[in-house]
């Protein structure tokens, strides 16, 4: 693929924009709470500024009925010199709706960080035609606002990945996980007494060691396919979101996919094992798997994992495609970070991922 401008790392003092460019929960009465601990966290694990896009806050109906605006407050954080980076509140479902409204050329003119994940799979594709690094990885109502505190590997995955200008390198699996948890409450036991608290409350905390969050212990890599050591670029792929803007120019085009390594979130759309499998097939049939290095993925359920192997052995034909399960990038905590375009190494013996340079210049 062609060379990507690399943004400027972040740095303590930094001014970095929260933008609701997607989905625009972070500004509903029932959500705010969230938002405003996912930005105090923010600030002081980092020891940046965190502003709001004009938009970010105007609430999920307001977001989804301006398209244009979500576009407006793109621009805006990228035309203001004193924003260093730009993280996002959330996925969704139609960041296509917004790109008829923006001017790539503001995008390649002014290479900044641009964080998130799940729908915004559509926004590092568009970053990647504008010839710039987007970074797929944590967005703000989670995990960075996830309840108790920010976990250590999603912390340091973020400081590896933004804040230095390090090469990353071992991208070790998680130790622990637990599924992202949209409850606003939490119950302990006093006794014989149970207690209600808030998750969220009007303080400065941004941590709370009371919060019984429930931890799975990490499963580790798993291989499933392939032999010896691939290197090659990598590519994030939100099935969902890719599929809607296929056949438009912010599609990767083929050199994207050729020589990749491919972080691919697949799973049974909807629990619909034949619509997870025709996804799949609109992939294989844009190309995206014909020339690929490697395919890496979160866990996957039986069903799942039949629908991969079927699509890639039977109607790709590559059986020397290596496939390596359990990459933390994925909904759920913790995540680490994805420097879109960076060179990395997947070996099959350890197994491992390493990434072979720095994410941010």
């Amino acid at each position: 693929m062609k060379q990507l401008i690399i943004p400027k790392k972040l740095n303590a003092g930094d001014k970095v924009a929260f933008i609701s460019v997607s989905g625009g929960r972070a500004g509903d009465e029932d959500m705010l709470p969230r938002y405003m601990l996912g930005k105090r966290r923010f600030e002081k694990i980092f020891n940046v500024e965190v502003v709001e896009t004009p938009h970010a806050l105007k609430g999920r109906e307001y977001i989804y009925e301006h398209p244009e605006k979500r576009a407006e407050d793109l621009m805006w954080a990228l035309e203001d010199g004193s924003i260093k980076g730009i993280i996002c509140n959330q996925g969704g479902d139609d960041s296509y709706r917004v790109l008829p409204y923006i001017d790539t050329n503001v995008i390649r003119d002014n290479p900044k960080v641009f964080m998130g994940y799940s729908d915004i799979a559509t926004w590092t594709a568009v970053y990647t035609y504008a010839g710039v690094r987007s970074y797929y990885g944590p967005n703000v109502l989670t995990p960075i606002a996830q309840p108790g505190k920010l976990d250590e590997y999603t912390e340091n995955a973020i400081r590896r990945t933004l804040f230095s200008n390090e090469v990353i390198g071992e991208i070790k699996p998680a130790e622990k996980t637990t599924p992202i948890d949209w409850k606003t409450t939490y119950t302990i036991k006093n006794g014989d007494k149970e207690l209600q608290c808030e998750r969220f409350p009007d303080t400065d905390a941004i941590e709370d060691p009371n919060d019984p969050i429930d931890w799975t212990p990490g499963t580790g890599y798993k291989l499933l396919q392939g032999s010896g050591i691939v290197t090659g670029h990598i590519i994030p792929v939100c099935g969902g979101p890719l599929h809607q803007i296929m056949g438009t120019k912010f599609f990767p085009a083929a050199d994207v996919w050729d020589g990749a390594i491919i972080a691919l979130e697949h799973v049974n759309v909807y629990n619909s094992k034949l619509a997870g499998y025709h996804e799949l097939q609109a992939f294989a049939a844009a190309g995206a798997f014909d020339k690929a290095k490697a395919i890496l993925t979160g866990p996957l359920d039986d069903d799942s994992r039949e629908t991969l192997f079927k699509v890639i052995l039977k109607e790709v034909h590559r059986p020397d495609l290596v496939i390596l399960e359990n990459f933390d990038f994925i909904h759920r905590t913790p995540m680490t970070v994805i420097p879109v375009g960076a060179k990395v190494e997947v070996d099959c013996d350890v197994p491992g991922i390493k990434i072979l340079e720095s994410g941010v210049s």
